[in-house]
């Protein structure tokens, strides 16, 4: 696990945690706006850094090396936390587990599912075979490269969004393992994220994208106590991956407030 800093060490500190099978590089796109406000640490997770043999074991080994590096760089405690998609989980782990302190925890439309031992295994099982082909390679299958030729205006521009968090049309990511997608699906899948979260001192945020479905407001009511809600009516992380600037802003927003 890599940890990758820039901006001026003098603001509030933010880590950003990426998505399902994809690379710390996903953020690149923001990172301009956020040095506006904060020192940004990008967390680059075991098994998908370019520059590092390591393999992904589970959400809790990563979890006690995120907290090790919060603890021996910023004394244990940082202002702010985004978590794209599976770096939700991490983010709301990461507070429920009170080794750290988080001012503001930030969940970026994430789905938090969860599942027993076995469906686990089947989704992951199911998963990989296609996953590992797509970011070994950094092309999409044919039948899905030939769809996304036929579609234009925002959808298009959504789907290359989603694409470009994969890291695809960029040359691939060979070091990424099969053994590492799995054990990423798997682990998310079976490591229970407490329902009721509520820490003294840290906020939740949910950038909820209402396009998702009720149900998913329902589940961010369920694992934290008092979420404050920002609804947009988008699909799962439309907003940082086809409107930079008004992300950056909402982030801004949640952890200073509406000052500027």
């Amino acid at each position: 696990m890599k940890f990758y800093e820039s901006g001026d060490n003098r603001k509030p500190v933010i880590f950003l945690f990426p998505g399902t099978c994809c690379l710390y590089s996903s953020f690149d796109h923001v990172l301009d706006g956020l040095h506006s406000y904060f020192y940004t640490v990008a967390v680059s997770y075991d098994g998908f850094d370019p520059n590092e043999k390591t393999e992904f074991y589970s959400m809790e080994d990563e979890c006690e090396k995120i907290e090790q590096e919060i603890r021996t760089k910023y004394g244990g405690r940082i202002k702010a936390a985004y978590g794209c998609s599976l770096g939700g989980s991490f983010v709301s782990l990461l507070i429920q587990r009170k080794r750290i302190h988080i001012d503001h925890g930030i969940i970026g439309s994430s789905d938090m599912d969860e599942a027993g031992n076995l469906v686990a295994k089947i989704q992951a099982s199911m998963v990989v075979p296609f996953m590992y082909k797509m970011v070994h390679t950094g092309a999409l299958p044919k039948f899905m490269q030939k769809k996304l030729n036929k579609t234009d205006g925002a959808k298009k521009e959504l789907y290359n969004g989603f694409l470009n968090m994969f890291g695809i049309g960029k040359g691939g990511s060979p070091w990424i393992t099969k053994q590492s997608i799995y054990n990423q699906f798997y682990s998310d899948l079976v490591t229970k994220v407490q329902h009721g979260i509520d820490v003294p001192g840290t906020t939740i945020h949910v950038f909820y994208a209402t396009k998702m479905g009720k149900k998913y407001e329902k589940r961010y009511c369920t694992y934290f106590k008092n979420p404050d809600i920002q609804r947009h009516n988008m699909q799962h992380e439309e907003l940082f991956c086809c409107h930079s600037a008004e992300w950056v802003e909402e982030v801004r927003k949640a952890v200073e407030g509406d000052k500027q």
